[in-house]
């Protein structure tokens, strides 16, 4: 009985305790896990990959001249597609094909006016300019010289490599044609003008009616000089003689 009362005792008294410890323990603070927080990503190193890009692009005179086919499949995407500058479209498989057969020759190739856009650390944008002298394309002069061209880049495993390209040809000289003045549309033929109606020739002025010739006065005539008519003597009373 001692024994069972003991053992009554010990029970209620590490419940107690039990319970004391449970009510005065502090709750623990609750870990906040999301799972969907994105980790921000790392800023690209823009100096180093400008540097990658650089080092790419001045490298394809060296590639075309020795007909570098296996740098051209190792910087080239295999989804690569491109456009030329006579417009026709092409892809990895073409560029290779042609440095196999070594379709692409020039005297010197020179690139310029380079510039890399890097937009993050998988993917930039490199465009520029190529001059080139005597270049041929499976044997026929090559129909641009001078051309621009932009490129865009993606890191894949490690790599960067080209998945898009293009490019278009610049006119002989750099500065922009002055547009030709639209020919001014011909004027129409003037109109010959009227011939200028020649002026009515004066009429001529009637002959001045000549003047009737002055009537000369009649001569005054002379009144006939009267004959001094002497009076008639009287006829003398004859005498009478005696």
């Amino acid at each position: 009985m001692k024994k069972f009362t003991s053992v009554a005792v010990l029970s209620l008294a590490a419940a107690l305790f039990s319970f004391s410890q449970f009510g005065c323990a502090s709750p623990q603070p609750t870990v906040s896990t999301n799972a969907n927080m994105a980790t921000p990503a790392p800023t690209p190193d823009k100096a180093a990959i400008e540097a990658e890009i650089l080092k790419i692009e001045n490298d394809w005179p060296r590639i075309i001249k020795e007909h570098d086919v296996a740098t051209v499949k190792k910087i080239e995407a295999d989804d690569a597609v491109f456009i030329y500058p006579d417009g026709s479209i092409g892809d990895k498989a073409t560029d290779v094909k042609d440095m196999e057969a070594g379709a692409l020759t020039a005297d010197s190739w020179e690139i310029s006016e380079i510039k890399v856009i890097v937009l993050d650390g998988n993917t930039a944008v490199a465009m520029g300019r190529n001059i080139v002298k005597n270049g041929k394309y499976k044997g026929q002069p090559m129909p641009y010289a001078d051309f621009r061209f932009i490129d865009t880049f993606a890191r894949r495993s490690g790599q960067w490599q080209v998945v898009a390209g293009a490019a278009i040809p610049l006119m002989k000289s750099t500065a922009s044609p002055t547009p030709k003045a639209s020919p001014s549309p011909s004027a129409s033929p003037a109109m010959k003008a009227s011939p200028s109606v020649k002026p009515t020739p004066d009429a001529r002025a009637t002959p001045s009616a000549k003047s009737t010739p002055a009537m000369k006065p009649p001569t005054a005539m002379k009144p006939p000089a009267a004959k001094a008519m002497s009076t008639p003597r009287p006829l003398s009373a004859p005498v009478n003689k005696p």
